[in-house]
């Protein structure tokens, strides 16, 4: 399988790669001390084409393949863990279930929006629905033309900005997970709230917080793929979710080797740059190696979706090495400066907190290992 670079998946990433350096990279710092959500990026990416790289572009998108996407996503977070999570989650969570599943009239009304202007969330999560995400409490009642939403949702990604959202609630609470529905969502509709925004280890800007439905009222046009449909759409976009996940632990990592190659070419102990030492030396070798390692198992996976064969698997394998690696080579990164990587000063300390999240969410590793297990033993 070679993974050589096309002509304008290289251009993708020159193009991202001086876009993070030169808007992206230098608000970072800020952005991880203030937990501001990066209001003027998003606008930025919006313009670049970046809030809708795989939508066709018939719907106003880039109508690029997942190995580019995953290269921009890369790129992203090598600079902000926070940028590169913002644009995943529209990319991912929200353009792709609207143009997998929706209609005609909604990906008009808002597919168009989220690959150009626009900013979508996806609500899945509930206080008591984490990786049991079939234990759904929010009920979608028929009535009418329309249905009446209640309930919550909790740790949404962009919830404090997004204006477009996919939230998941049961139309047959005696179905259980065969119960559960999808519907779009639009904030300023009456019932409608965004509470409160929660103040993170990592990823601080990225506006994570929770939704609340009261009384709210959708009218049936805004239910996506039909009712009882809605466990299979979230399934099968955290699938494709889990690439671009994936895709920011590379980033961050990479981020992490960069950090210590630059300190330990400066830094001097016994009068010497400590690059002479072995012990820096490999700490040096393991990093760029498993995160070679970690890129390949990202460009796999997207390489199979892109060609329309199963991936579930392959992204599965993709996010629990790649995040597994995200923390311990932050962590490693953090060894190589000593007292300094302690220290918020240095980029390393940010890198470690922004890691840890690539274990947990669309999937904690250990959901990822029972996806692998459960393909290996069927």
């Amino acid at each position: 399988m070679d993974f050589t670079l096309s002509k304008e998946q290289r251009l993708v990433q020159r193009t991202v790669r001086d876009f993070a350096e030169r808007e992206v990279g230098p608000l970072a710092q800020e952005i991880d001390q203030s937990g501001r959500f990066p209001v003027e990026t998003v606008e930025k990416m919006g313009k670049l084409g970046l809030l809708g790289m795989m939508v066709d572009p018939r719907w106003g998108g880039g109508g690029l393949d997942t190995i580019s996407y995953s290269i921009a996503i890369e790129e992203l977070s090598r600079a902000c863990a926070t940028t590169g999570v913002i644009c995943s989650v529209n990319n991912s969570l929200c353009c792709w279930p609207i143009e997998a599943f929706g209609t005609d009239d909604q990906k008009e009304r808002y597919l168009r929006r989220l690959a150009t202007t626009g900013l979508g969330a996806f609500g899945l999560t509930e206080p008591g629905a984490g990786t049991d995400a079939g234990s759904q409490r929010s009920v979608a009642v028929r009535e009418g033309e329309g249905y009446v939403i209640n309930g919550s949702k909790v740790f949404i990604s962009n919830a404090e900005k997004a204006d477009i959202f996919i939230i998941f609630v049961l139309t047959d609470p005696k179905q259980g997970s065969r119960g559960i529905s999808a519907f779009i969502v639009e904030r300023g509709m009456p019932g409608f709230s965004v509470g409160k925004i929660e103040d993170k280890m990592g990823i601080r800007g990225n506006g994570a917080g929770e939704l609340f439905f009261d009384d709210l009222r959708v009218p049936r046009a805004n239910l996506l793929g039909g009712e009882g449909k809605g466990f299979k759409i979230a399934m099968s976009t955290l699938d494709g979710g889990r690439i671009g996940i994936a895709a920011q632990a590379v980033g961050i990592a990479q981020a992490a080797l960069d950090e210590s190659l630059r300190y330990s070419i400066e830094r001097e102990q016994f009068g010497k740059s400590i690059s002479k030492f072995q012990a820096i030396q490999w700490f040096l070798a393991d990093m760029a190696t498993e995160i070679a390692a970690s890129r390949h198992l990202v460009r796999r996976a997207a390489y199979a979706k892109d060609r329309g064969r199963s991936y579930s698997v392959e992204a599965a394998m993709a996010k629990l090495m790649a995040s597994d690696v995200a923390v311990r080579v932050t962590r490693n990164a953090i060894q190589v400066h000593g007292g300094y990587g302690y220290i918020k000063d240095y980029t390393v300390e940010r890198l470690y907190r922004d890691a840890k999240i690539t274990e947990l969410y669309e999937g904690t590793s250990e959901v990822q290992r029972m996806v692998i297990a459960g393909s290996l033993l069927r």
